[in-house]
């Protein structure tokens, strides 16, 4: 069974940096991405990276967070720059043998997600 664990959640302050990490029980995953909900909102859809290395990011995000895989370590990360209050959400780690990148439905293994708040 796939299992996929979050881990680097906490309390950042606005303008800081924190970096999360997503450990996964294999490897060969055609993407992985991260996804985030804010209290009341929807999971959206953060960033994205192949198995080549191809990236994707979120408007909101792009130039903020970078998104990077170790695959011998069968680990993603994802690195939050320049962090803003409204980037407060739980982030969660997705991985999918498909080949879509911003769809909740592209992925068909999710983490149980780490709580990031950023305070002003």
């Amino acid at each position: 069974q796939v299992q996929l664990v979050e881990s680097g959640g906490g309390l950042v302050q606005a303008g800081g940096s924190h970096r999360l990490s997503c450990v996964a029980s294999r490897r060969t995953f055609t993407v992985m991405g991260w996804f985030r909900q804010a209290p009341g909102g929807e999971r959206e859809f953060v960033a994205a990276c192949t198995w080549s290395g191809s990236t994707d990011y979120a408007e909101s995000v792009k130039g903020r967070f970078t998104i990077s895989r170790d695959d011998a370590k069968n680990t993603m990360y994802l690195q939050m720059n320049s962090l803003k209050p409204e980037d407060t959400a739980v982030y969660y780690c997705a991985a999918t043998w498909g080949h879509g990148t911003r769809a909740r439905n592209d992925y068909q293994y999710w983490g149980q997600g780490t709580q990031v708040t950023v305070s002003s």
